[in-house]
């Protein structure tokens, strides 16, 4: 009675027997057809030599040994790459080092390795537990891509492999920055070379520091030079700045220590000051009461000339009496002169002041006012 054969038990369609019987005659085939190309190669090597040792050709030589390859590929119905790859190779591996049973691929693959004493070696030791080289066992030890990856190593290999290609990488770097697990184990340095990529556009940027400075342990860890950096350049804005000014004055400590710098003392006065002139401005264009309290001021002013001149009198009145009988030292007349000079010109202002109305001051008078 005929054994029963199950579908897990199958190689594809076929029953492990039967797929036995087919690799055994791909093997012959496989053979067949590695002698097919090692001859071929060996005919090109025939038609023009290797032209420097270690299968380099850089001569200009090179433009001829293309030529006639070409011709040959052409007459025997084969591409002038697969040619040339067959003349290499052959190149590489005189007719005494080819190992029977080794796949042409293989050779290939191995073909690589400079150093002739490992080359010759390396093809008669395959890996542990194999009694022969695949093409993906002899690229894994030539250290180049293998067609199926196993080792975490290989796949990453893969994995940069498929994603040469920009939109590619994107989509899946897209795809695996979702995934929390993923970005936990990416190293530090690497999160941080990422960050700076991802927010080289301003708008993304931009978000991105305003979604890390709502974190106080994010806004905890950067340096005091840091933050006042970045603070001076969130309140380039003058509003922004009025903002955030009023609201760290409104903190004793900080209006303390930002009153000890002179230069903020100064301006912090200056604004109180001008702020003043301004509010008065705008009371005198705006305000009904503005004419009336103009004629109050005109009275004041009035009144505080008057008085002025009555107490320069009064004064005079007491001081004069004063100096009967006494003789003043030369320097002492100098100086009296020399006030009286700036109180005469004092009068001649006043008295032009309230005449015109011109209240301007020559330089000439300005000089005896501040005792020039």
């Amino acid at each position: 009675m005929p054994e029963e054969i199950t579908t897990a038990d199958k190689v594809g369609n076929v029953s492990p027997s039967r797929y036995a019987e087919i690799v055994a005659e791909l093997r012959k085939l496989v053979e067949t057809a590695s002698r097919i190309q090692f001859t071929i190669g060996d005919y090109a090597l025939e038609v023009e030599p290797m032209r420097e040792s270690g299968g380099q050709e850089r001569s200009d030589g090179l433009f001829t040994v293309k030529d006639s390859l070409f011709r040959l590929a052409e007459d025997i119905g084969v591409s002038y790459k697969s040619l040339s790859d067959n003349r290499w190779v052959t190149s590489r591996w005189p007719k005494d080092r080819r190992v029977t049973g080794v796949s042409f691929t293989v050779h290939r693959i191995f073909a690589g390795i400079a150093d002739e004493d490992e080359r010759f070696a390396v093809i008669l030791a395959p890996p542990e537990g194999k009694t022969r080289w695949t093409p993906d066992e002899a690229n894994r030890r030539a250290g180049r891509q293998v067609v199926k990856p196993v080792t975490p190593q290989e796949k990453v290999s893969a994995i940069h492999t498929l994603a040469k290609d920009e939109a590619v990488a994107a989509t899946v770097t897209g795809d695996l920055l979702r995934r929390p697990t993923v970005v936990a184990q990416v190293k530090q340095e690497d999160k941080v070379r990422a960050v700076a990529e991802l927010t080289r556009d301003e708008d993304v940027a931009a978000t991105v520091t305003g979604d890390l400075l709502r974190r106080p342990a994010v806004v905890a860890q950067v340096k005091q030079a840091e933050r006042v950096r970045a603070v001076e350049e969130l309140t380039r804005d003058e509003n922004v700045a009025a903002e955030v000014t009023t609201g760290l004055l409104r903190r004793p400590d900080v209006a303390f220590k930002a009153m000890s710098d002179d230069t903020a003392r100064h301006q912090v006065n200056h604004a109180q000051v001008e702020r003043g002139r301004q509010a008065r401005e705008h009371f005198e264009d705006t305000h009904p009461a503005a004419e009336t309290v103009r004629n109050i001021d005109r009275s004041v002013e009035f009144l505080d000339l008057v008085t002025a001149c009555h107490a320069f009198v009064a004064a005079a009145g007491r001081a004069v009496p004063g100096m009967r009988d006494r003789q003043l030292e030369d320097d002492e007349k100098v100086l009296v002169h020399k006030n009286v000079a700036r109180v005469r010109a004092t009068l001649d202002w006043i008295e032009t002041a309230v005449d015109t109305g011109k209240v301007d001051v020559d330089g000439e008078l300005a000089r005896l006012l501040q005792g020039e």
